[in-house]
């Protein structure tokens, strides 16, 4: 149907066609084609879709080549500004950028705005401005940190920190410096450590204030960035396990970073402690130890940490180190200070390096009988068919040695005898700490009375497997222990131990490590000694030459 000449469209033209594409509106309704007509309108629609792409092409083109040169070339300058305002932005959101962040963290942020447990492993850097601070948030031990005028007041065990930060709390901070916060029983027979904060500037004639102390001067100041590490040595400390778990290993985590540059200043000081550890001490400290009740004498340092860090059971965690640490390191520390081959010159100068294994295309020559060491126990937890347990160790293809340990045994004895030891058999009990002088690759059998799964294989078990000890574990059977005897075979005690221990530590304690004897079974011990033996042929492990022989080891074997 034709329409009216009046209404009928005209051609449209480019730029209508441009223009109505522009606006997005939609375009105008195409003319009917005639019967026999050419294809006119097809190709104004391809004009109209084409001539716009034209037009962007050219302006795109014309906009690149307005850009100078200059400005697509970032200098080194512009560069460094740009990863600046990044890690910046990186700030903010709490997430650090890959570049530059930890030195954008210290330029930005506060002293006020850091955890507490950046100053105590060293993060944070070091400023003029005073700090106090305390991390409360470990179960195993408070620990506090302080950084200005840090003076000691062994009159009253406490400690005065003068020029305390502005806004920080007048309260005093109390800590008892020892690492099981969760025992109370135990961390009320440690001595508490009062920490004071002093505002306002120095005046010697002036008093502290808080509990009427007056600010003493110094008899003895320390240098300037030797810090002081306050810490217990009471609690559990006369048990080898606990004076290595809650005391020595912490100290390494907490002090080791200073490279000797640290005072130790120590609660309820026990002098045979100071001996029997002074090898390790030494390695630790370049200065003489305080004894923080009996030094009448004020020390003052511009740093302290009260309180020791812990990882947990005979435990360095590298990944909370602030240099990457781990128990091997501590471990070589250990073999630095009681070996017997190493000069007192030599061990001063050369840093602890690890006791590694021996390479695997060299591997070392083992005798003919590898050496095992049995420790044995007289009070409790005794091994009843000791002689049994010798012939079967000596069946299996070892050289078996006894071993009575007594408190009097002086470590260095102790070390000489395991590190030269391929192999340790031990019922569970503090001795079995021994094992941290064993070289990587060793075996480490660790006998478990009934109850005991738990302790056994936290205290001993994981703790040897990280520093690369083979452990294997022999769990006692119910008749196998003096407790079926007492209680009858198909008790409680002897069948769900887990009944005894929910009734708290003590109670378990008192029924299956103080009145617990064994009987292992032969067959069945051997059978691991058959394993361990099968280990021992393929590992690569070398043992200390010369540190097994001699009189002082000979006194503690037989």
């Amino acid at each position: 149907m034709q329409l009216p000449q009046h209404h009928k469209p005209s051609k449209p033209s480019a730029a209508t066609c441009c223009s109505s594409w522009i606006r997005r509106s939609p375009p105008p309704s195409p003319p009917h084609k005639k019967p026999g007509g050419g294809g006119g309108g097809g190709r104004s629609r391809y004009a109209c879709r084409l001539v716009p792409l034209l037009v962007l092409t050219v302006y795109s083109v014309f906009t690149v080549l307005r850009i100078p040169s200059s400005n697509l070339v970032v200098t080194t300058a512009d560069s460094e500004r740009v990863e600046r305002r990044e890690d910046l932005e990186a700030l903010k959101t709490h997430l650090p950028s890959n570049q530059n962040s930890l030195e954008a963290r210290e330029e930005t942020r506060s002293v006020a705005s850091l955890p507490c447990s950046a100053f105590i492993n060293g993060e944070a850097g070091y400023g003029e401005e005073g700090v106090l601070c305390c991390d409360r948030s470990h179960y195993r031990s408070d620990v506090c940190y302080l950084r200005g005028d840090v003076r000691t007041d062994p009159s009253t065990s406490s400690v005065l920190l003068y020029n305390a930060p502005r806004g920080s709390s007048s309260s005093p901070e109390k800590v008892r410096p020892y690492t099981r916060k969760f025992e109370p029983s135990i961390m009320s027979t440690i001595d508490e450590v009062t920490i004071h904060p002093v505002q306002g500037p120095y005046n010697a004639s002036a008093s502290a204030g808080d509990g009427g102390t007056l600010r003493r001067r110094c008899d003895v100041r320390h240098p300037r960035g030797v810090p002081a590490v306050v810490f217990s040595t009471g609690g559990y400390t006369g048990n080898v396990y606990h004076e290595f778990s809650d005391g020595l290993i912490p100290l390494f985590v907490t002090a080791q970073r200073f490279a000797g540059e640290v005072v130790f200043v120590v609660l309820e000081y026990h002098y045979w402690w100071v001996g029997r550890y002074g090898a390790v001490l030494e390695r630790l400290t370049n200065y003489k130890i305080v004894d923080f009740r009996y030094d009448r004498r004020v020390h003052c340092f511009d740093e302290m940490i009260v309180g020791l860090r812990i990882h947990g059971e005979l435990v360095v965690d590298p990944k909370l180190m602030p240099n990457g640490k781990s128990i091997k390191d501590f471990q070589a520390l250990l073999h630095q200070g009681y070996s017997r081959a190493s000069s007192s010159s030599s061990s001063s100068a050369s840093p602890p390096v690890p006791l590694p294994l021996a390479p695997p295309s060299r591997p070392c020559p083992r005798p003919a009988k590898p050496k095992l060491l049995i420790f044995i126990r007289k009070q409790n937890r005794v091994l009843l068919n000791l002689p049994h347990v010798v012939t079967a160790c000596r069946r299996a293809g070892f050289a078996p040695h006894v071993m009575n340990l007594r408190r009097q045994t002086p470590l260095p004895v102790i070390h000489a005898a395991l590190a030269s030891a391929d192999a340790m058999v031990a019922v569970h009990g503090a001795a079995v700490t021994h094992f941290l002088f064993m070289r990587p690759g060793s075996v480490l059998l660790q006998i478990v009375p009934v109850g005991l799964d738990w302790a056994a294989d936290a205290f001993y078990g994981k703790p040897a497997q990280q520093l690369g000890l083979e452990y294997l574990e022999y769990k006692v059977a119910p008749e196998e222990s003096s407790l079926a005897a007492e209680y009858g075979l198909n008790s409680t005690v002897v069948r769900d131990p887990s009944v005894i221990s929910s009734r708290g530590w003590w109670e378990m304690k008192k029924v299956y490590m103080d009145r617990q004897n064994v009987t292992v079974n032969i067959k069945r011990f051997g059978e691991l000694l058959k394993a361990a033996r099968t280990h021992l042929k393929n590992t690569t492990a070398c043992a200390a030459k010369g540190t097994g022989s001699g009189a002082g080891a000979g006194a503690a074997l037989r």
